[in-house]
């Protein structure tokens, strides 16, 4: 349950920041790289600055814990856990245009630090090929991360963590 709660709340502080770009395209590749800056974030266990990632009331599921819980989660989790790495493939990012919401599907897996696995960063492009591989490796797990545009910043107002239910994307 912890490891759950502890994933639902990385994989949600992974995504989000500032954005100043002016199309959808633009949006999208934005928060693709703020995606990395987070994973960084996470795999420095920075508390601190991934919960400044989050909007006020922000919830993590399953459990529908809170930004104050996740904190929390995340302590225990990164002193049980130690040093790991977040891989993952090219996030779907989906943008509301003129309503400033977003979406992103996120397929991740948590292994050790330094964990290799011959050909998998060459795939970042190719999710699909990308999870078929990762999978034979690892447990996967997907997060829906909900966001909103506060000012010229991204926020995650609620993450989901669900399991890993096939290639669709």
């Amino acid at each position: 349950m912890a490891g759950n709660v502890f994933k639902t709340g990385l994989a949600a502080l992974v995504l989000v920041g500032m954005l100043a770009g002016c199309g959808e395209k633009d949006q999208r590749e934005a928060v693709r790289a703020l995606i990395d800056k987070g994973a960084e974030m996470a795999e420095q266990h920075n508390i601190g600055d991934l919960m400044e990632l989050t909007v006020k009331g922000f919830t993590a599921n399953p459990g529908n814990h809170n930004a104050s819980q996740v904190r929390g989660i995340l302590f225990a989790a990164f002193r049980h856990y130690g040093d790991f790495d977040i891989r993952y493939p090219r996030p779907a990012v989906t943008v509301e245009e003129g309503l400033d919401t977003a979406l992103a599907v996120v397929h991740f897996m948590i292994v050790r630090r330094d964990f290799d696995i011959p050909g998998l960063k060459e795939l970042y492009d190719d999710p699909q090929r990308w999870l078929e591989l990762a999978s034979e490796k690892a447990d996967l797990y997907q997060i829906k991360l909900d966001l909103t545009k506060d000012g010229k910043k991204w926020r995650v107002r609620q993450a989901t963590l669900e399991g890993f239910k096939g290639w669709g994307f």
